[in-house]
């Protein structure tokens, strides 16, 4: 299995990725990124009922969508803590591979390959005990498509598995198939897929749906093809408008070209809709860029102090640049 799809494309899917669930009280707020909303009540469920799945899996949810590094090992106690109290509950055994997942890429190849075989064995028997469920699905393909054969993983496994799904729900086999035609390095047949893919009114097949056109726009921006990044993000905007990862992106490319003013109008911009602390990262860089020292301090020390917390490495450079700028 080649390895081709860079690491964006990877975090944008998992970002869309840990959203998806099955629909109950806690789906909206997820699908709005309230996370905090969604710790608060499961904290409230909890109270009540100490070992409810759903209110479970919902706090692991809103732990990784928030993106911090410092509470993954709180979301996997917490999917244990699930798993124990619902040992043939499928969400249970998902949070549990999701939050593996998590703490497997914070640590490296190393960590990775620790957990490999636990993550998979997670995704598996939730499919097991869900086959309907198609976060499952997702997810495991997800793992057969990052992880090479000696880890588990493979392209006759994904294989398999999307042929067992588009049993199931045709949709959905047709876009994981465009997902390992997109890990396979096959681009074009990938693009191609997700223009023709119709997800219809499952939120659910919507969010894989745009995570696919996210990581073929990243695909695209790694090999330096900008003009054909930009234009599956804007064809994947008139689809999802309502999209953070595709105006996001669109500024990440014209900050990768050196467009740096276009850059930053585009950066602030998604600030202005939904703040988060790799926004005003990318800030600071383009007004550095720009000379802009003072905007550009405040920029990078803003994205340090806010919550969720910058994943480690851009902390690392913010924390360097600031260095640099104050010097």
């Amino acid at each position: 299995m080649k390895s081709h799809v860079t690491k964006s494309a990877v975090a944008a899917a998992l970002l869309l990725a840990f959203g998806a669930a099955s629909a109950n009280d806690y789906t909206a707020p997820l699908r709005a990124k309230k996370y905090a909303e969604v710790e608060k009540m499961a904290a409230a469920k909890l109270a009540q009922e100490p070992g409810n799945a759903e209110a479970m899996t919902a706090k692991v949810d809103a732990i990784l969508s928030a993106g911090g590094e410092a509470r993954i090992e709180e979301a996997v106690k917490l999917a244990e803590q699930c798993i124990a109290a619902n040992a043939a509950n499928a969400t249970c055994h998902l949070a549990q591979g999701k939050a593996l997942g998590s703490k497997a890429m914070a640590g490296g190849m190393m960590s990775a390959m620790g957990y490999a075989g636990k993550i998979r064995d997670a995704f598996k028997k939730a499919v097991e005990l869900d086959p309907r469920n198609l976060d499952a699905r997702f997810s495991l393909l997800q793992f057969y498509t990052m992880a090479p054969s000696f880890m588990g993983g493979g392209a006759s496994k994904a294989e398999s598995l999307v042929a067992q799904t588009s049993a199931l729900n045709p949709e959905a086999g047709k876009l994981m198939a465009a997902s390992i035609d997109l890990a396979e390095d096959r681009v074009a047949k990938a693009e191609a897929a997700a223009a023709a893919a119709r997800p219809g009114v499952d939120e659910e097949l919507q969010d894989r749906h745009e995570s696919l056109f996210a990581s073929i726009a990243s695909k695209h921006m790694a090999d330096k093809k900008y003009a054909d990044a930009e234009r599956v993000l804007r064809d994947g905007l008139k689809r999802y408008p309502d999209s953070d990862a595709f105006p996001y992106l669109l500024a990440r490319s014209q900050q990768e070209q050196g467009k740096h003013r276009e850059a930053l109008a585009a950066f602030e911009q998604v600030w202005a809709k939904s703040p988060r602390a790799n926004v005003q990262y990318r800030i600071g860089q383009s007004l550095q860029a720009l000379g802009e020292k003072p905007r550009a301090i405040a920029a990078y020390e803003k994205a340090i102090a806010f919550k969720p917390a910058l994943p480690k490495k851009m902390r690392s450079d913010a924390e360097d640049q600031l260095k640099s700028l104050k010097g």
